[in-house]
């Protein structure tokens, strides 16, 4: 039996510079009442630090409501090193990951090195990536990759650039219906 949708909690991560007014993801903290992870650096992502923030963010929620998480770009590396550590992990039900980058890729900013290595450990929980078909920063074929080894399931949405802002998504009603079918179908609590 589902958790209906408005019992889940969304934890809303963006990535590397934040997501600005106009990034979907902030259309959706506004418009479904979604919680923003604020990070103490946007600029210069230290990952232990993004870890400890999103810790902070899953302990501050009830032990027993339905927890999801909703992670652009950077924000997708961050579920998949803070899962492969965190022993609060199995809280989160089910998690978006929204245009995942290669922070690997030989022309990657230097403040996303310490990125490096990527996690790709299984996920403890069920995942969907949104990919493009045309993101700056990760081939398709290195996304599906990445996807795989998390144990995630994907769809490629379109030529879309990084699904961000500069995307002309709006609020991006279509991506929203993807994360209501996700936790739709996530298993519940035991």
């Amino acid at each position: 039996m589902n958790k209906s949708v408005e019992t889940w909690h969304v934890l809303v991560l963006p990535g590397w510079q934040d997501s600005g007014a106009q990034h979907w993801q902030s259309r959706w903290v506004l418009r479904h009442g979604y919680e923003r992870v604020e990070q103490d650096d946007w600029l210069w992502p230290r990952r232990g630090d993004w870890m400890a923030r999103l810790d902070e963010a899953v302990l501050a929620r009830p032990v027993g409501q339905p927890l999801a998480l909703v992670a652009h770009s950077l924000g997708c590396q961050l579920v998949a090193a803070w899962a492969e550590h965190s022993r609060h992990a199995q809280r989160v039900h089910a998690a978006l990951l929204v245009a995942p980058p290669d922070t690997e890729r030989e022309d990657m900013p230097p403040q996303l090195h310490n990125w490096r290595p990527m996690r790709r450990s299984p996920l403890p929980f069920e995942a969907l990536a949104l990919l493009s078909s045309d993101d700056p920063y990760a081939t398709p074929e290195r996304a599906v990759d990445l996807c795989r080894s998390w144990g995630a399931g994907h769809e490629v949405v379109g030529a879309l650039g990084h699904l961000n802002d500069h995307s002309g998504l709006g609020d991006w009603d279509e991506g929203h219906q993807r994360l209501l079918r996700l936790l739709g179908r996530s298993r519940t609590i035991a």
